[in-house]
């Protein structure tokens, strides 16, 4: 089976949630480079959180993300995300830290202290590169440092292999 041709943008899928935004239905407008000819089997589907105030990078992931078979929940700001992350206990957080309202470290602590987020995989997705920073992301309770632009490729890789949490 071919993929679908790169200036192809697919419809964002009915059952996409965005915490903070009023219009979760609006039109994605990127181009579906790469993907996978066919989701992941459900097995290893996950249930993962995106917190970006960048609307078209976090909508561009969560598309990339729900392609391969996962449910993902975006959300724009940290308190969005705490609310979020209550609601669809995700497996893996997926974290910007310059976060409008509540930075993603801020973010990282209390979600480690919720019982719905304490064993989620918790990974910053950051312009933030310094040696420092990664301390910090790793003192605040993330799992892993991520850089953007992130390699799409490794992150679904990423993902996939994440251990199963434990609990519901």
């Amino acid at each position: 089976m071919n993929p679908a041709p790169a200036n192809v943008a697919p419809a964002p899928p009915a059952d996409n949630s965005v915490a903070g935004e009023e219009d979760p239905g609006a039109a994605l407008d990127m181009v579906n480079e790469g993907a996978p000819e066919t989701p992941v089997a459900l097995a290893t589907s996950r249930r993962i959180l995106v917190v970006d105030d960048n609307a078209d990078a976090a909508d561009a992931l969560a598309c990339v993300l729900e392609i391969e078979g996962h449910k993902v929940t975006v959300a724009r700001d940290g308190p969005s995300a705490l609310v979020a992350a209550e609601s669809s206990r995700p497996d893996i957080v997926l974290l910007d830290i310059g976060l409008p309202r509540m930075d993603g470290y801020e973010v990282a602590r209390r979600l480690r202290g919720m019982s719905s987020t304490a064993t989620a995989m918790i990974v910053a997705l950051t312009g933030y590169g310094q040696p420092g920073d990664v301390a910090a992301c790793l003192n605040a309770g993330f799992d892993l440092h991520l850089v953007k632009p992130v390699d799409l490729d490794a992150l679904v890789q990423l993902v996939a292999n994440a251990p199963r949490r434990s609990g519901p």
